[in-house]
């Protein structure tokens, strides 16, 4: 079964501007709506939580909390190795992945995936759209 990519849906949200723009509850559906995806969370780089969906069983705030204890140490190995501030982190677990995209100097989104999602393609799609997520927010 085809489905749109998050490129396409993000494409539509962005081109709705002119009636309105789109939110980020807007882009945390669309990126929810992928196969495979758990849950997708915006977050402030303190760990507050700024929007989430996911599935029943998993505590978003709890989520968000963790994920300044990632991006800190991400970064200091970024600035030792000179490859610069973190933009994306892939985290696999035994049973799925978590994705860390940092959107801007205030926001986080954090996308948790099942093995059999397309990770590749939502890496795609997420780095190449991160200047309009990262506006969204």
């Amino acid at each position: 079964m085809w489905r749109p990519s998050f490129a396409t849906t993000l494409n539509d949200l962005v081109g709705r501007m002119g009636t309105g723009m789109p939110s980020i509850r807007d882009l945390i559906a669309a990126i929810r709506q992928r196969e495979g995806v758990d849950a997708a969370i915006v977050l402030g780089r303190d760990g507050l939580l700024i929007e989430s969906q996911l599935n029943g069983g998993l505590d978003a705030d709890a989520i968000a909390a963790g994920i300044p204890a990632i991006i800190g140490p991400a970064d200091d190995l970024g600035v030792v190795t000179g490859r610069g501030d973190l933009l994306t982190a892939v985290l696999e677990y035994r049973t799925g992945l978590a994705i860390v995209s940092v959107l801007s100097n205030e926001a986080i989104l954090v996308v948790l995936v099942t093995p059999r999602a397309n990770i590749g393609q939502l890496l795609f799609e997420l780095r190449r759209n991160r200047d309009q997520i990262a506006a969204l927010v």
